[in-house]
C-alpha cells in the first residue's frame, strides 16, 4: 500500500484527469462499487470547478455560450488543476489558456476580456485602503509636482488591449440587449478600481497605461509623465485616476 501522502496525491490527480481510473489503493478496497462512486465524485469536483470559473468569468461565458464554456472549462480543469485549496485563487491561468486554445482561435479578444474579468476578481479581493483626493496633489507647489510619487490603491488594475474590451464587458453586463460592436472598433484601456466595497470599471485614454505602469513602479510623476505619447492630456488622466479611487496617497509630499 502506498504511504498516505502519496495516496492522497494520486487520488487528487486522478480526480481531474478523465483518462485515469480510481487509484488502485482505493479501488482494491471497494471494487466496482468504489469505481462508480469515484466517478460520481470526480464529476462533482469538476462541476464545482467549472461553476467557480463561470462565476469569475461571466462575460466570457456569455460570449461563447454555456455549452462551449463548460467544454472549455473542463479542458482547462484537466490541464490546469488547482494548486491551492483556496478557490478564490483558481482561474488566474484561464486568460492565457483561452489565448492558446485552438477551438477559440476565431475569438482573439477572449484573452483580454478574460484578463479584465480576472483583474476585477483581484480588485474585489485586494487589501482595503482609503482613496486620496486630487486636492492633495493640487495643494503641492509647482516645483514639487515632478518629484512626488503617486501611490496606487491596492485594488487598482489596468488592462490595455487592441480590442474594445471595456465596451464588450459593459454591453454584456449592463445593457438589457447586447449592443453590437463592429470589427473596426478601436482598442481600449480598462481601469479597475475598488475604492470602497464595490468594483468599478473605467475607460482610460490611450497612453494612460504607460502612465499607470510607471506610477506603479514608483516613478516620480514628472518622469512618469514623460512616458506618455505626444498630445496626451495628463491633467485629465490624473483627474480620472483620483476620481476613480485609483490613488491611495502621495509619497514625497513636503507638506505631509
Amino acid at each position: 500500500m502506498l504511504p498516505l501522502p502519496r495516496t492522497q496525491q494520486t487520488f487528487a490527480h486522478a480526480l481531474l484527469r478523465s483518462e485515469l481510473r480510481v487509484p488502485s489503493a482505493v479501488a482494491e478496497r471497494g471494487g466496482p462499487t468504489r469505481e462508480r462512486r469515484f466517478a460520481v465524485y470526480r464529476n462533482n469536483v469538476k462541476a464545482s470547478l467549472v461553476a467557480t470559473l463561470a462565476a469569475k468569468f461571466p462575460v466570457i461565458q456569455r460570449l461563447v455560450g454555456e455549452d462551449f464554456f463548460e467544454a472549455t472549462a473542463l479542458v482547462f480543469v484537466e490541464r490546469h488543476p488547482p494548486r491551492s485549496p483556496v478557490l478564490a485563487e483558481y482561474g488566474a491561468d484561464l486568460p492565457h489558456f483561452l489565448g492558446t486554445f485552438e477551438p477559440a482561435a476565431d475569438l482573439p479578444y477572449l484573452l483580454d476580456v478574460a484578463r479584465l474579468e480576472w483583474a476585477r476578481h483581484e480588485a474585489f479581493h485586494a487589501a482595503n485602503a482609503a482613496a486620496s483626493s486630487i486636492v492633495s496633489l493640487a495643494a503641492l507647489a509647482a516645483d514639487d509636482l515632478g518629484s512626488v510619487r503617486l501611490i496606487l490603491h491596492p485594488a487598482a488594475r489596468v488592462v490595455a488591449s487592441p480590442w474594445p474590451i471595456v465596451s464588450i464587458w459593459t454591453t454584456n453586463t449592463l445593457d438589457a440587449e447586447v449592443r453590437p460592436i463592429g470589427p473596426d472598433a478601436p482598442g481600449e484601456i480598462a481601469l479597475i478600481t475598488r475604492p470602497d466595497q464595490e468594483v468599478f470599471l473605467h475607460l482610460l485614454p490611450q497612453g494612460a497605461d504607460r502612465l499607470v505602469t510607471a506610477l506603479a513602479e514608483g516613478t516620480p510623476l514628472g518622469e512618469a509623465a514623460a512616458r506618455v505619447p505626444d498630445g496626451f492630456d495628463l491633467s485629465t488622466a490624473l483627474a480620472l485616476l483620483f476620481s476613480a479611487g485609483a490613488i491611495a496617497g502621495l509619497h514625497g509630499d513636503p507638506s505631509a
